[in-house]
């Protein structure tokens, strides 16, 4: 092993205690079934011994595949992503790739984009986890799927939430709760937008068939955050202190509703229901106990995973849109009116 101030080992150095060629090395590292098992198990111990970390750009130019894919993130602190990125790591590992992570707000004071990151790695695809950013660059014949967000990208497939399904369905949960007025709350982001006009048509619904039930929407100029709840859930009880129920944008921005409404003296739910989006963590903790519609995060992971495999085995494969169904899952933060 490499010990103190040692050079660290290189693949020719690997190559050369196994008693084999480079190229050969680089094979297993691929794990490439042309290599015996008596050469593979020769490489695998002279890996070992030497303490070998292969980097993943050598092998590139090496000439083989980097069996690496880039994933990036709209926001770290989002805990969305944690199931997202397991689904994902299920199916593409199980294929011997890895997966290189970068949250795309990171450099933004530098102007560098982390997809030229990736590229200059020899990633075999990419995945936008969340909403692409509109001024994002992808060079033709980069394999890549939008994971989660539904703003276009060129060339790119797109596995989502249906995220209008999710709207009509929390806007149901709380009628046939006995819920008549009913609120939303949000903020800036394509997903928000799509769940607001899928509860705004599940409430059109409710009219429809004589229930006298309303809405009103507060949607402020912001990120979807814990602070847009609190702002949000405040100017909406001051407009409309008849409201009920408060659908929130996500979980995070759920919390900051709950903390306002708490702020008025007011409890929930006996006073006011409150359903989020995403079940994260954050809704299943017992702690909380907070309604919310699952959007399949780690199916939508696993399933972006696939198409990437799909496109990267055959680039001439048209774009497509799947949209993974949501479900509601009810806990104590909304109750019958």
């Amino acid at each position: 092993m490499t010990m103190g101030n040692t050079k660290p080992a290189t693949i020719y150095d690997v190559a050369a205690r196994a008693g084999v060629s480079k190229s050969l090395v680089s094979l297993v590292l691929q794990r490439s079934p042309r290599v015996s098992e008596q050469r593979r198990a020769a490489v695998l111990a002279a890996i070992q011994e030497l303490d070998y970390r292969p980097s993943t750009a050598a092998v590139s130019l090496a000439g083989t595949r980097s069996r690496t894919i880039g994933v990036v993130l709209d926001d770290f602190r989002n805990q969305w992503f944690v199931d997202l990125l397991t689904g994902l790591r299920e199916s593409l590992q199980d294929q011997g790739h890895r997966l290189v992570v970068a949250d795309r707000f990171l450099n933004t004071g530098l102007d560098v984009s982390p997809v030229e990151g990736f590229l200059s790695m020899r990633v075999e695809g990419l995945v936008i986890a969340g909403e692409p950013d509109p001024d994002l660059v992808v060079p033709a014949g980069t394999p890549v799927v939008v994971a989660g967000g539904r703003a276009a990208l060129p060339r790119a497939d797109t596995v989502a939430n249906d995220d209008l399904a999710g709207g009509r369905m929390a806007a149901g949960h709380l009628v046939e709760l006995g819920h008549v007025r009913l609120g939303f709350v949000g903020g800036r982001s394509a997903a928000s937008d799509a769940r607001l006009e899928g509860w705004r048509a599940g409430i059109d619904v409710a009219a429809g068939v004589g229930d006298d039930v309303t809405g009103v929407a507060v949607v402020l100029a912001a990120d979807v955050t814990e602070e847009t709840g609190v702002s949000g859930t405040h100017r909406l009880l001051d407009e409309h202190p008849d409201v009920t129920a408060v659908f929130a944008a996500n979980d995070v921005t759920a919390l900051g509703a709950m903390s306002a409404i708490a702020d008025r003296g007011l409890r929930v739910p006996e006073d006011v229901s409150v359903i989020g989006y995403d079940d994260t963590p954050i809704a299943a903790s017992r702690y909380v106990g907070l309604t919310s519609i699952d959007d399949r995060s780690i199916d939508i992971g696993r399933g972006a995973g696939a198409r990437l495999l799909e496109r990267i085995a055959d680039p001439t494969l048209p774009t497509t849109e799947v949209l993974v169904e949501p479900r509601l899952v009810a806990r104590r933060t909304t109750a019958r009116r």
